[in-house]
């Protein structure tokens, strides 16, 4: 395990910028690795600490970890310019997920590093001088990195060579899992509750950890080891142990204490707490707000910060460019000019609506008619996704600044800020006449009678024209009037837990049997009351002031199944990150994700094509990756057997 330890780590960007002046954030310098003895002064505590926040770069926000926990759910397919990275983990037959394509390996190779920077301060830091509240903030990131280990990999290694929970100084090329049970028992379920007794109740500093976000972690952790205590579908495991917990408790036993731990962050919010509408959550212009209580945070103040060029995308972390990934290349739009010529219509920006385009992930149709039916009352399909796109030739750069009409369907003038090509809500009662191939518009785009934007309706939606992630979008305030920097990777930070995700915990233990002051639907009702109201139509680009609550709230059923929860958590979360998580974890994956609809490739082919995935019960786990077993000094023999089964 030696070798992932001291790998990188960097101390990037932390501080955050929105909300304070210099006393207020992360005062980073970086260190290509720490020794030993750092952890035994208090400068190297304090940076050890910082680094915790800067290694969620490493994960977050980096695509193609992104990818392995989108595609092949639900939310995701591989799009039109997609690789092997994101073929592999669709599992619809164009790809296999094996040890050396599974890009998991994201969360391997970048969580040990940091488990072990946080057993170093936790057995060093109280001999310095250094606060438990501090300490607490290790024992944090120790259980947070150990939770995503389990989930992606089941069973995995406590000692990293100097014995279980150790800081280790020593290369080992030798190693042996714990099982799953340990993993939860003595690392993520100790340390969690010790953050949560001695983390303070607002952060030390902007985006740092505090009691309510450590009781949110608590009670994820509780609720997926209750599932994998339950074993509906009888899932194997491994290393390979009884369904049993050390402590004596049983799933139901976990259940409600995932639900008391939630209610307790509800009721104990400390400074978070649910934004009034939907729209606010995702919006650049107000990010870092009281809804997020972790990210992995990035600037366009300074490359220093940001840890990544303001200028250019490397298409490798610590970059956030997962948003790239759901963009489809806008920049074939083409609409015409007096002469009749064709003209780049909407042009490449460093706009939350457009950004870098690659063609990589496309929501399948489902998503549309199914998920997000209702568009008009929720508001979370119009928060969510780019389904109108604008013309911006008048910005300084394309070169047509002059040029204030063109011509786009049905030969009608559009003027700069009018919609080009839109994504509509629903099929149209008029059947819409799409070109062969990509047509006038460039990207086969269709026509209705009367309209001078070019449409696409849900059926029409294809693995090459879809439409895109806006809440992932980029957001700059240093375009200047021009198209800015679109290259680059997103300087916005990637959220990675929300204080809404404390309704969908309690909620979903509740479906499984807690009982206590809100019952499931109260809780998703909560959700859902907020989801119906607008103060502004994004796509529209209108005020719109409504309040759709009480129609959403009384549509909640009577008695909420697990469906209905993924189907709201979906809602709520698309294209975050959570999507594989949520369905291994309920056992799902298969029934939910099995089946997808989508159109092909090619511009103009928008008839629906029906695939059907391939979801094994070893897949369930994520290979351990081929780097780490090539580099252990272990026997063939050990080596297959510290594999996980199905990828050997």
């Amino acid at each position: 395990m030696k070798r992932y330890i001291f790998k990188r780590l960097l101390i990037g960007s932390v501080a955050l910028f929105s909300f304070a002046g210099c006393s207020d954030i992360l005062e980073e310098k970086p260190h290509d690795f720490y020794e030993p003895g750092y952890f035994k002064t208090e400068q190297g505590v304090v940076q050890g600490l910082t680094s915790h926040y800067a290694h969620l770069r490493w994960i977050y926000g980096q695509a193609y970890y992104y990818n392995s926990v989108q595609t092949g759910t639900d939310e995701n397919t591989y799009g039109q310019q997609a690789d092997g990275n994101f073929k592999d983990h669709d599992l619809s037959g164009v790809g296999v997920i094996n040890p050396a394509s599974s890009r998991a390996d994201v969360v391997w190779n970048n969580s040990y590093n940091d488990i072990n920077t946080a057993s170093g301060i936790i057995e060093n830091a109280a001999a310095v001088g250094i606060a438990n509240s501090l300490i607490a903030e290790s024992k944090f990131f120790r259980a947070f990195d150990y939770f995503l280990l389990v989930q992606n990999f089941g069973g995995v290694p406590l000692d990293l060579g100097a014995g279980e929970l150790k800081f280790n100084s020593k290369p080992s090329r030798s190693s042996k899992r714990n099982t799953v049970s340990e993993v939860y028992t003595k690392a993520i379920f100790p340390d969690l509750v010790a953050a949560v007794n001695e983390l303070p109740d607002a952060p030390r500093l902007t985006g740092t950890a505090t009691k309510t976000l450590a009781r949110l972690m608590l009670a994820k952790a509780y609720l997926t080891y209750a599932w994998w205590l339950e074993n509906p579908n009888n899932i194997p495991t491994y290393p390979d142990t009884p369904r049993t917990d050390p402590d004596g408790h049983n799933a139901q036993w976990y259940f409600q204490e995932a639900y008391n731990i939630a209610l307790d962050g509800i009721n104990n919010p400390g400074t978070y707490g649910l934004l009034p509408y939907y729209y606010d959550v995702n919006l650049g212009s107000n990010d870092r707000n009281k809804e997020i209580m972790l990210y992995a945070d990035h600037t366009e103040e300074s490359e220093y910060y940001n840890g990544a060029s303001l200028t250019y995308g490397s298409g490798g972390a610590p970059d956030n460019f997962a948003g790239w990934m759901g963009t489809f290349n806008y920049t074939s739009i083409r609409s015409k000019n007096a002469s009749g010529a064709a003209v780049s219509t909407v042009q490449r920006a460093a706009d939350q609506f457009l950004g870098r385009p690659w063609v990589r992930m496309v929501p399948p149709i489902e998503v549309f008619t199914k998920t997000f039916a209702d568009k008009t009352n929720d508001s979370r399909y119009d928060g969510t996704f780019a389904a109108v796109y604008r013309g911006n030739w008048n910005l300084l750069g394309t070169g047509l600044t002059d040029v204030p009409t063109l011509y786009n369907a049905n030969g009608l003038p559009v003027k700069p800020g009018d919609a080009i090509v839109t994504f509509l809500n629903d099929e149209p009662a008029t059947a819409i006449t799409y070109p062969t191939g990509a047509g006038d518009n460039g990207v086969g785009a269709g026509v209705l009678p009367g309209r001078s934007d070019y449409v696409i309706s849900p059926l029409g939606i294809s693995r090459i024209v879809y439409p895109g992630l806006w809440k992932l979008g980029p957001y700059r305030t240093d375009n200047a009037g021009g198209l800015g920097q679109p290259n680059a990777g997103s300087t916005r930070p990637y959220p990675v837990a929300k204080f809404s995700e404390l309704y969908f915990v309690a909620a979903e233990a509740a479906v499984k049997g807690a009982t206590g002051g809100m019952s499931a639907r109260d809780l998703i009702n909560v959700i859902r009351d907020r989801a119906g109201k607008w103060r502004w139509d994004n796509n529209g680009k209108v005020a719109k002031t409504a309040d759709n609550s009480a129609l959403l709230t009384s549509t909640t059923p009577a008695v909420i199944d697990i469906n209905y929860i993924l189907a709201e958590r979906s809602r709520e979360y698309y294209g975050e990150g959570y999507r594989w998580y949520d369905l291994v974890r309920t056992q799902k994956w298969n029934e939910i994700a099995g089946k997808y609809s989508i159109g092909g490739s090619n511009y103009g082919q928008h008839t629906p094509e029906v695939i059907t995935r391939t979801i094994e019960p070893h897949h369930y786990l994520r290979p351990i990756p081929q780097g780490q077993i090539d580099g252990m000094e272990m026997s063939d023999a050990d080596k297959k057997t510290y594999q996980n089964p199905g990828y050997n």
